[in-house]
């Protein structure tokens, strides 16, 4: 039979009603006059077949009307119209949102309710769990397993509380950028701050044999005295970020001068007005704009000497940079003479590498912004070079917005292996005259000297490892820096996209910087690794004296009590046993014995003085004090043999 409208809430909940519209029913009883005569004046619709209900109180009968199966076939369309008229009238796609909110609605309620009883269900669970656990524990006095509905709800919070810890945690710190979840926070609770800063390992395979003078780097640096500390510093290797560590960033008793808006500092040795740092942020570019090592060697003892037109003087008889062929040039004795000055002074160079294909880039990039570094001298063998020795790759006032291309296909560029030709000495090759020699001789005379004078430099360190390089320099100097080195990885070198032909060609146009950079880092890395190891040993060996002096005074202080107690009771001992009281006079004498040699250097001195005094003596009192130096030794073997 066909069921009537009002019927149709039994078997489907109503909807909910829109908002700022009056509650109706799906019932067409309630519904005014109108609206149920438009119901019933449908054609096919189930209210029009379905006559006037009866009144209130008097019941339906139930052979009314016949029952046949045919509802039950019913398409969804008619079930819908019979559910609620009044939702056909909707119009279609009004009707599809309300199915989908009544769906997303049920889904919503299932998830609260299966998510209501997981938590309760590990509520229970954790509240039988404590409670075995306190009753193990606490035994009677614990009543857990009577837990009221207080605790369960406090439990329940609990367990809550930590899911949102847990969830705030990770969005904190996802994945594993917080320190706090790496297990290697937990197994080395004092990190090296020296390790691998390149993420390489911490282990390399030397190239090259170096000798303990070479990696041991210990400068007596007195900064009361005439030394001076010269930086070379080489364009686009991070020399002007450590030159300002040297001036802002060094413990000392008279810190430098730096005022504010000026670059230059005034760093003067303490109770003197003289200067121990030759360097761009102290002194100014005094011997050029970022003078290398042929200028700077020549220069810098003439401007300290206060002869600043001796730079200008030739070092050679020869005015026409031919080379120099004397060869004591490199010898020690030269080497020794150039790095001291006619009033005395110890210069001490140091400087900083980057490996050659960054350094390229970034000089590049600088140059593409408007740099031109015409300031600089290029002075050698007393002349700077002509026009003719020394082109110039541009036409106009600077060499800004020129592409890649253009920068390589210079041959006269001088960024092509700059830091061989910055420390090298170029009088050994003729200065800039590269008529001298032939080329190939020219490149291992010069990659060499490079090398001879970056070893015997008295530091240098490498941009791409800082925390290295101001461990050495604090070694090296005795001098501490207050904060430590940062390493940027990010540069302006590093956003420049090249692909592995350019690269090729870079490396190419540098080959002499590239095999400097490998010989200089392996150096660099060798003497980190030495200095490390030394200071473990002397850290080792300053423990087991620590070790030996505390066991001399133990045993100091238990030979002392044994003495004081042995004179409290002198007639208990002499009631005793003879031999036990001989004994007990030869251990009385070895210990007072063993208390005078472990004196003071003062009282043995004192000692000797008298002995010398009073040269006779008895041949017996002689040979007993033999015997009791003899057994005293013995004693003093058998501790150390105990120890």
């Amino acid at each position: 039979m066909a069921l009537p409208a009002c019927a149709a809430p039994v078997l489907w909940p109503p909807l909910q009603p829109e908002r700022e519209a009056p509650a109706r029913t799906t019932c067409p009883r309630r519904h005014s006059r109108v609206e149920a005569e438009l119901a019933e004046s449908r054609p096919g619709s189930v209210a029009a077949s379905v006559s006037a209900d009866p009144p209130r109180g008097v019941s339906r009968g139930f052979n009314s009307q016949p029952l046949t199966d045919e509802p039950l076939k019913a398409s969804s369309s008619q079930a819908g119209a019979a559910r609620a008229p009044l939702f056909a009238l909707l119009p279609r796609g009004r009707r599809r949102r309300m199915h989908d909110l009544r769906r997303r609605w049920d889904l919503g309620s299932l998830c609260r309710a299966l998510l209501t009883r997981g938590l309760a269900a590990l509520g229970h669970s954790l509240k039988h769990v404590l409670g075995a656990i306190f009753s193990k524990i606490f035994g009677p006095l614990a009543s857990v397993g009577n837990m009221d509905e207080k605790s369960n709800k406090l439990l329940l919070a609990l367990v809550m509380l930590f899911l949102f810890a847990v969830i705030v945690l990770q969005y904190v710190c996802p994945g594993t950028e917080c320190q706090l979840l790496r297990l290697q926070a937990f197994s080395s609770p004092m990190p090296d701050p020296y390790r691998s800063e390149d993420e390489s390992s911490a282990r390399f395979v030397p190239r090259y044999n170096f000798s303990r003078s070479d990696l041991l780097r210990k400068v007596d640096f007195d900064i009361k005295g005439d030394d001076l500390i010269v930086f070379l510093h080489i364009q686009k290797t991070g020399g002007t970020t450590f030159g300002r560590h040297l001036v802002r960033n060094i413990q000392l008793e008279q810190p430098c001068e730096c005022r504010v808006g000026q670059k230059k500092c005034t760093c003067h040795r303490p109770g003197k007005r003289e200067t121990w740092l030759f360097s761009r942020f102290s002194t100014g570019w005094s011997c050029g704009l970022h003078a290398d090592w042929t200028e700077l060697t020549s220069c810098v003892p003439a401007v300290v000497d206060g002869k600043r037109d001796a730079k200008l003087r030739p070092s050679s008889k020869d005015r026409r940079g031919s080379p120099n062929t004397n060869p004591d040039a490199n010898s020690p004795s030269s080497k020794k003479a150039r790095n001291t000055s006619k009033s005395g002074k110890n210069f001490h160079y140091i400087t900083i590498l980057r490996d050659p294909v960054s350094r390229y880039l970034s000089e590049w990039r600088h140059v593409q912004r408007g740099a031109t570094w015409k300031a600089s001298l290029h002075v050698c063998d007393g002349r700077p070079p002509t026009s003719e020795e020394l082109p110039s790759c541009y036409t106009g006032d600077d060499w800004s917005g020129c592409p890649l291309k253009e920068f390589m296909d210079c041959p006269y560029n001088l960024a092509n292996n700059r830091q061989v030709r910055m420390l090298s000495d170029l009088t050994l090759v003729g200065c800039y005259n590269l008529s001298v020699m032939p080329e190939k001789q020219r490149n291992k005379v010069l990659l060499e000297s490079a090398k001879s004078n970056l070893k015997h430099m008295a530091f240098f360190g490498l941009t791409e490892f800082q925390r290295k390089t101001q461990y050495l320099f604090e070694k090296t100097f005795n001098m501490n820096f207050i904060s430590p080195f940062t390493q940027y990885n990010t540069t302006r070198a590093s956003s420049v996209e090249i692909n592995e032909e350019i690269q090729k060609r870079i490396e190419g146009l540098n080959f002499l910087d590239m095999e400097l950079y490998s010989y200089a880092k392996d150096l660099f890395l060798q003497r980190y690794q030495f200095m490390r190891q030394k200071d473990h040993q002397d850290a080792r060996r300053k423990r087991q004296e620590q070790r030996k002096f505390l066991k001399g005074r133990f045993l100091q202080t238990h030979f002392q009590s044994q003495g004081q107690v042995q004179s409290q009771n002198p007639s208990q001992n002499q009631s005793q046993n003879p031999n036990v009281n001989a004994n007990q006079n030869v251990t009385q004498n070895l210990i007072q014995n063993l208390l005078q040699n472990l004196t003071q250097s003062s009282s043995q001195n004192s000692i000797q003085k008298e002995n010398r005094e009073n040269p006779k003596q008895n041949p017996g009192q002689e040979q007993s004090d033999s015997n009791t130096s003899n057994g005293t030794n013995d004693y003093i073997g058998s501790v150390e043999k105990w120890r």
